[in-house]
């Protein structure tokens, strides 16, 4: 991808990377103090120290209720499958340390019933990853993620999260018939959902509509992840949400991703939902029993592209 600054007489100029000095140290402040507006996670700690190990930045999802391990790197040959994996086991063996720190840090009362263990998940982020980097996590249903960040001259952050192939297989058959003790733990505790669970039960008719707006979605750009959540499909770009699907027994509920305000609704199909509780991102949802208004739902949701 090349970048271009545009002049008022339309003349481009070519907008060059700005490498960190420190990748580490720079990278982690900028995540750390920008932490929602990047990822839309809670900031929880910086420099956690668990065990004999240190995570770089502990933060939490609001949406899944789970917590989230980000880490920094510096060396570009380093396993971020075996790193991922016990950092994993780790959150999963200490849960109650990561509850403590949680409540003191953030003056909360989160109980172990709160949580959702089973969506917690790794983010490693880098300038770069080498090909065995992304290829070692390239499972369907690993709760690795790995992260790209470079910044530019004209002082603009780019944050590209690297999608997994839609090929990707299932790691559980990776790890094989006898796995070690750390990956064992995450098989049995980590979990992931598909689109299949969430249809699961739901009549045709229902799995039709949901199909369209999905097929719509993606058509309306490129690069558009499906992330299934245990209560909802979310469809991203670049790793923000641009809106969710629920899907029930007779109607889907879509929420999309703007802050209340922000959606141009002349037709006022959408709901204020910013003081309901819901599943969802964004403060609009709209209760979908039919494609009738397909065309300009999708009209909404590119908004929040």
């Amino acid at each position: 991808m090349i970048l271009f600054d545009i002049a008022a007489d339309n003349h481009l100029t070519v907008i060059r990377e700005k490498p960190f000095k420190y990748e580490k140290a720079e990278i982690q402040q900028l995540f750390e103090k920008n932490l929602q507006a990047i990822t839309g996670l809670e900031m929880v700690k910086s420099e956690f120290p668990i065990k004999n190990k240190r995570i770089d930045t502990l933060a939490f999802d609001p949406q899944n209720k789970a917590f989230v391990i980000i880490e920094y790197k510096r060396e570009r040959n380093t396993s971020v499958f075996d790193q991922g994996i016990t950092y994993l086991n780790l959150l999963l063996q200490n849960r109650e340390a990561f509850l403590v720190e949680y409540n003191e840090s953030l003056d909360r009362h989160l109980k172990r019933a709160d949580v959702d263990w089973t969506q917690s998940r790794v983010i490693f982020v880098a300038p770069d990853f080498t090909e065995n980097q992304i290829e070692a996590t390239n499972f369907k249903d690993l709760s690795i993620d790995l992260w790209k960040v470079r910044r530019y001259e004209n002082k603009t952050l780019a944050v590209t999260p690297i999608i997994k192939s839609k090929t990707a297989e299932s790691f559980k058959h990776f790890a094989g018939s006898n796995p070690g003790e750390a990956l064992k733990t995450v098989i049995q505790e980590i979990r992931t959902y598909t689109e299949e669970d969430l249809l699961k039960g739901k009549p045709e008719k229902t799995a039709e509509l949901y199909a369209r707006f999905r097929e719509a979605i993606l058509n309306l750009t490129d690069d558009i992840e499906v992330k299934p959540q245990k209560h909802y499909v979310a469809f991203k770009k670049e790793g923000r949400n641009i809106a969710d699907i629920e899907i029930q027994s007779s109607t889907l509920k879509l929420f999309i991703n703007l802050k209340q305000g922000a959606l141009d609704d002349p037709k006022q199909l959408t709901r204020d939902i910013s003081q309901i509780g819901h599943h969802g991102n964004g403060d609009y949802g709209i209760k979908i029993s039919d494609d009738k208004h397909l065309e300009y739902i999708m009209s909404l949701v590119k908004q929040a592209l």
